[in-house]
């Protein structure tokens, strides 16, 4: 058995050209492991649409339905950031339960990637920052309720702040909510997670470790997790547009590495998504996001 990977071929599709969030990546990313010899038949799993009740375990049931029909008013739009589309609505029902799927896979295996996944903006009741439906507040949920976990805690390394977990989240003492991000950056107000560390503008790779790993250990240690639900986001990468910080290549793979590595040492399952990640170059953040599943199949035994 190789590693498990989750994936969908819907996951890309016909997107206005010029808009600022990259759609192809997700397409590009299945490429590229293919290409590595990373993602075969075997061990690729697609997931099924999530009915609207299911995401409403997550989100308001009323604005799943307007969002299902196309009926968002302008301003919730342009806060969501995407145009409304068959395309846009038939990945945005496929991906939170990509990322569940990829949960229940790293409990059984150890560890399993998500090649998507991470919408960590989307609140209860409106889109915002390019995420629609929240897949990790959504997944982790679903695997209380389900009696697969007792304990979650969601590691989000992505450059913004998980805003969106964090809100739906607030009350629901088995998952605890982690977000390590860039303080000057968007979301502009923050939400409050169980742990937040905001970092200064132009970090750089060794402080920047050097939080990271101390801070999972913190957390480890005080959630107590039967499951970790890694949020590996490549905008923190020094010329991403959108990122702010100074982190290389060699620092985003040390980071993964140390954040998968650490988990399985403990016999913590991991699932990692992909997060956020802009770039006109699509292939080369294809590249970018596939370091975390890189890592993922170097230590998946």
């Amino acid at each position: 058995m190789h590693l498990p990977i989750v994936a969908h071929p819907d996951y890309s599709f016909p997107f206005p050209a010029g808009h600022r969030f990259p759609m192809d990546k997700f397409g590009l990313l299945q490429q590229r492991m293919r290409e590595l010899g990373i993602l075969e038949q075997h061990n690729l799993f697609q997931p099924t649409p999530c009915s609207a009740a299911e995401l409403s375990m997550a989100h308001c049931y009323h604005y799943i339905q307007r969002f299902s029909i196309d009926a968002l008013s302008d301003q919730e739009l342009r806060r969501m950031g995407l145009p409304w589309s068959e395309g846009l609505h038939q990945r945005t029902f496929l991906a939170p339960n990509g990322t569940l799927l990829t949960a229940e896979l790293a409990l059984k295996y150890g560890v399993a990637c998500h090649l998507a996944g991470g919408t960590h903006h989307a609140h209860y009741d409106f889109g915002s920052g390019f995420c629609i439906f929240n897949d990790l507040a959504y997944a982790a949920r679903q695997l209380i309720h389900s009696g697969k976990a007792k304990r979650i805690l969601i590691f989000d390394c992505d450059v913004h702040q998980g805003d969106g977990t964090a809100r739906i989240l607030e009350d629901d003492p088995e998952v605890f909510t982690c977000s390590i991000h860039c303080e000057k950056n968007f979301p502009h107000r923050k939400a409050i997670s169980d742990l937040d560390v905001g970092l200064e503008k132009g970090l750089g790779d060794g402080d920047y470790l050097k939080t990271v790993e101390e801070t999972l250990l913190q957390v480890i240690e005080q959630a107590q997790p039967e499951l970790v639900i890694y949020d590996a986001g490549v905008d923190v990468y020094a010329n991403d547009p959108l990122g702010l910080l100074n982190i290389t290549l060699d620092g985003i793979r040390a980071r993964d590495k140390s954040v998968i590595n650490t988990c399985l040492k403990l016999k913590i399952p991991i699932a990692t998504v992909i997060g956020g990640g802009y770039d006109e170059d699509q292939i080369a953040l294809a590249a970018r996001h596939a370091i975390v599943i890189e890592e993922a199949a170097k230590l998946f035994v």
